[in-house]
């Protein structure tokens, strides 16, 4: 049992027989009383997500996971189909549980699947990704100076805000955690 004030982005947890894993996370306390944390999280294996509030001192059903090193091959439209490193097996993934990992996974990239009690239920990406701009709107002399952010579209379909510089056919390095832009990598 883990104590629910330990709850985090990306923690999973048991509760009511359900596998959870932390969208977002708030912690309110107020003058008097005890402190409630109110979290939104994805169920890990439907792909719904809940809004649930604790009070303070409430616990939640810790669960073991394991992880394997993967790479991802292709997707069908239904699902996303991932090759173990090691052991070369093939695991589809329901793109409803991916929905937040999509936007930045890229063919033949390097994850990590995690696994519940055998079952692959989640990847985790890598911290950054670099990918290639395939739409953006021509900056005119003088934008620049003002430090405005335009939206570009990048090779996986994503839109991601960049500085005015950035232009179709640059590679852009990309948090994959927050989707921000990080900087413009040489080639």
């Amino acid at each position: 049992m883990i104590d629910v004030n330990e709850l985090r982005k990306g923690v999973t947890f048991e509760l009511d027989g359900n596998l959870y894993k932390v969208l977002d996370y708030g912690h309110n306390k107020s003058g008097r009383g005890s402190a409630t944390i109110r979290i939104k999280a994805r169920n890990m294996i439907t792909g719904s997500t809940i809004e649930k509030t604790f009070n303070s001192g409430q616990q939640v059903q810790d669960v073991r996971l394991d992880y394997h090193n993967a790479q991802y091959l292709y997707n069908d439209g239904e699902f996303y189909y991932f090759m173990d490193n090691d052991t070369f097996d093939q695991y589809p993934l329901q793109s409803e549980i991916l929905v937040d990992s999509t936007d930045f996974l890229k063919e033949n990239m390097e994850v990590k699947i995690t696994f519940y009690n055998g079952k692959a239920i989640d990847i985790e990406l890598p911290i950054s990704v670099d990918l290639e701009v395939t739409y953006a709107e021509i900056a005119v002399k003088g934008d620049t100076a003002t430090g405005q952010t335009k939206k570009v579209e990048v090779e996986t379909g994503a839109t991601v805000y960049t500085p005015y510089f950035i232009s179709t056919g640059d590679v852009i390095r990309i948090d994959t955690r927050t989707g921000e832009y990080i900087t413009r990598v040489t080639q």
